[in-house]
């Protein structure tokens, strides 16, 4: 049996913590190693717990969510996967999280099975992609970097991962490798400097790149 997947929770209201423990501790292959109330304690916990997931509330008093985000990609050696929950899709604090470079984000009123696979999601390396929400997200941020030179193949690869598409689902409609797809992949993130798929889509709104039409 594979060791379960361990998870930080931070948010400021005890009642949300426990809930959240209650459900993560509820799967047989995910644990909560510990609890922060405030973005100030997570760092210190990350190095102590090195939890593979950091379910991280946006709003809180003192360091928020986006700092904390922000000083764990910064400071810790092989940081853990953050994900990032909040009350209100439309917040600009997650969009803020997901550029500074969280794997994606949760609506606190999801369903619990939502939960549970979203954490994997993460613990994979993977992206917690929403297209739409992506776009509306980014929408009052858009021109505010320089476009990148891609070839025409990354552009298509990035078009494509804009859309919330998988390595599989990329290979399949552009008829290339998997392994191909994954060489592309990693040639955009290292162009744009982001950090993983869900940091490249950010990016590319912001330059411009990507037009509502093109991820829909």
């Amino acid at each position: 049996m594979s060791e379960a997947t361990t998870v930080l929770v931070v948010d400021d209201e005890p009642l949300i913590r426990s809930g959240l423990r209650a459900l993560i501790d509820a799967e047989p292959d995910l644990t909560v190693v510990g609890e922060a109330a405030d973005g100030a304690e997570v760092v210190p916990l990350v190095r102590r717990l090195r939890p593979d997931v950091v379910l991280m509330d946006v709003r809180m008093p003192g360091v928020d969510g986006i700092q904390a985000t922000t000083a764990i990609l910064d400071s810790v050696p092989e940081p853990p996967r953050i994900v990032v929950i909040t009350t209100f899709e439309h917040d600009d604090h997650v969009y803020g999280a997901l550029r500074a470079g969280a794997t994606g984000f949760l609506l606190k009123r999801c369903q619990p099975e939502e939960l549970a696979q979203a954490i994997r999601i993460a613990a994979r390396g993977e992206s917690l992609l929403f297209p739409v929400a992506i776009r509306r997200l980014a929408a009052p941020h858009r021109a505010s970097r320089p476009q990148v030179e891609l070839t025409e193949r990354e552009a298509e690869v990035l078009r494509l991962v804009a859309r919330g598409m998988s390595n599989g689902e990329i290979a399949a409609e552009l008829f290339i490798g998997v392994q191909t797809v994954k060489t592309h992949v990693g040639n955009v993130l290292a162009k744009l400097g982001a950090r993983d798929r869900t940091q490249a889509v950010v990016f590319a709104y912001e330059s411009g790149f990507i037009s509502v039409s093109d991820s829909r």
